[in-house]
This record gives C-alpha cells, structure tokens and sequence, in this order.
C-alpha cells in the first residue's frame, strides 16, 4: 500500500515556488518562508496566481508530484504532470470499456449506487447521533426511499435512465441537508445546490472541498495508470477528467459532504470569513480556506477499515484504493469493480 504523504497547498498568491535541491522552497517578498524536501510531499495545489520555477516543476514532474493549478478561489486552471507511465495494455482496455455500452452501464450502475447509499448512510448517523435532530419520521422516510433508489441505480440499463435515478435521489438527500446542520444556522443554511458560483457560504464550502477531492481522485488514477480523462458516466470533453469525476461520485457523501458538516456543527469555522459579491456569489476569505485546508490534511490521516479489502488505511488513501480496485478490475484480475459503500 502506498505511503500517504503531505499534499502542499500554497494560498498566498503572492508566493513563488522553487527547487533548492530535493527540495522544495516558498519564498515571499524574495524571502523564504517554507522548504519541505520532495520525497515528503505526494502533490502541490496552487490557490491564485502565485509562480512557479521551470526547475521546480522539472523536478515534480520526475518525481511523480501532480502540480495543480486554482484560482484565488477555487476554480480548476490547470494540471501539470510527469510522463506518462500508465500500461498501454491497461489503458486500452479502459478506452475499449469506455466506448461499450453494455461493459460501461454496470461499471456506471456502481458508482451511482455507491453514492446513493453512502448519502443515505449521511442522514442515517445523523437520526442515530443526534436525539435533537428535528424531523426523524420523515428522515426515515426519505433513508427508505433512498434505498429504493439504490436498488433501481443498481438495475438501470442506460446512461440516461441512471441519471434520472441519480437526479430524484439528489432531491431527496440535499433536500433534508438543511436539518443537518446543527449549529451556527444563522451563517450556514442550505437551500439547494449552487454552483458556478456558489450562492450561499455552505455551498461555497462543498464546492470548494469537490475541487479538494477532485485533485486526490485524479492524482490516485493517474498513480495506477488509468487515464483520468477517459471515464465510463461523464461525457468525453476537451480538459474534462471524466474518470475522475465518476470516481468521486461516491466518495462525495462520505469524505466532502461529512467534513463540511463537521466544520459547521464543531464551529471550526466561522461565517464571518466569507464575501459576498455583487453578482450575489458567495467566496470564502483566506482565513476560512486556510482553516479548511488544516482540517483537511488533518482528516486524511483518521484510519478507516475498507470494507471490500478489510485493510485499515488512512482516509487520505482511499481515492488509491478505490483507483487501483478499477485497475484490478479492468485487468481482469476482479469480476467487478467493487464501489467504496460506507458501513
């Protein structure tokens, strides 16, 4: 099992980046302010418009450290990466399942069905947890619909009938999100999912915590070979990590959904933090990402037990597991691709 290391997020935007060595050095205002050697460090996220040194991400690229690339407020530019290193024979294998309507519709029905139950297993802890939660009765109601909506994911026959499953399950879950969160209502309140941009400080938090994710399922996929571009449910597009994307989909419950909860309901977070823009979008303040960004990390270190592996990893692995199980699975060494489901 791989090692977790640190990924290195850089949210000054005045920053610069570059290679002193092995190792990698921050510098601000031509002083330096950081260096952590190479080998320590599994990825850089970089938040602005910060620079980076030509020997610096030379030596990233050799080493295997994904270098990405948001703006000041998380909005996905750019990746940069080392050769190529996937198997060919693996990789047109994906290119082949990907362009096969039949093999695809089982490995989509998955990752849908995963995400149905891993949003279920959320409101689930949160009737059993909470003797205060308001609304159990219909909690209970909409956990057994959503099991119902599980058992259909798991039986559609196509691309387009998954997403309508997909869609009425959404509605179910996010439209009880709002009785999960427990304190500091006044601040974080949710009514429905905004995106591009975010229109409220706890959609900002989703959205930013997805790009997080995001960058962890990718840089997993790409560790075991895969393309990250060729997915299976998300369409093919230009810059699109379509097989990443379907990945995340059911660890968003779990690892994205939970935490952002966690920093509301234990006031790790404040809305103070936040801006409001005059197009009404919502941006976290450098404060918030900071703290965020420290949770995070902290978070990927807690230890979990797989439960189609039984291993104990640290949560931070779990993107790996779940990326080296597809490669399993495409190899042909597993009958099927086996879909992280919290228990």
């Amino acid at each position: 099992m791989r090692k977790l290391l640190n990924t290195l997020y850089i949210t000054n935007p005045d920053a610069y980046i570059s290679r002193e060595g092995e190792q990698i050095a921050i510098r601000l205002d031509g002083s330096k302010i950081f260096q952590i050697p190479i080998h320590n460090v599994e990825g850089i996220v970089s938040f602005g418009y910060c620079g980076a040194s030509p020997a610096l991400l030379g030596l990233c690229a050799e080493r295997g450290v994904t270098v990405t690339f948001l703006t000041e407020h998380g909005k996905y530019l750019a990746s940069l990466s080392g050769p190529i290193s996937g198997n060919i024979l693996l990789r047109k294998e994906q290119y082949r399942i990907a362009d096969d309507s039949k093999r695809r519709i089982v490995i989509c029905n998955n990752f849908i069905t995963a995400k149905i139950l891993n949003s279920r297993a959320v409101l689930m802890r949160a009737v059993r947890d909470n003797e205060n939660l308001r609304n159990k009765t219909n909690f209970r109601i909409v956990i057994d619909k959503l099991a119902r909506q599980a058992g259909k994911a798991q039986n559609a026959c196509n691309e387009d009938e998954l997403r309508g499953i997909e869609g009425d399950a959404a509605k179910l879950y996010f439209g009880n999100f709002n009785s999960l969160i427990l304190s500091q209502k006044d601040g974080f309140y949710f009514n429905g999912r905004s995106r591009r941009p975010p229109l409220d400080n706890l959609n900002a938090l989703l959205s930013f915590t997805y790009v997080l994710l995001m960058h962890e399922v990718k840089s997993a996929i790409e560790t075991v070979g895969l393309d990250p571009a060729a997915g299976f449910l998300h369409k093919d597009r230009p810059g699109r990590h379509s097989l990443a994307l379907d990945m995340m989909e059911e660890l968003r419950p779990y690892m994205a959904d939970r935490f952002v909860l966690s920093l509301v309901n234990r006031k790790q977070i404040s809305s103070a933090d936040f801006i409001k823009k005059e197009n009404g979008a919502i941006l976290m303040g450098d404060e918030t990402r900071k703290k965020l960004l420290t949770e995070w990390q902290k978070r990927k270190k807690n230890d979990i037990k797989h439960p189609y592996t039984k291993e104990k990893i640290s949560l931070g692995l779990l993107p790996y597991l779940q990326a080296q199980l597809m490669a399993r699975f495409i190899r042909g060494d597993i009958d099927g691709y086996p879909p992280f489901i919290w228990r």
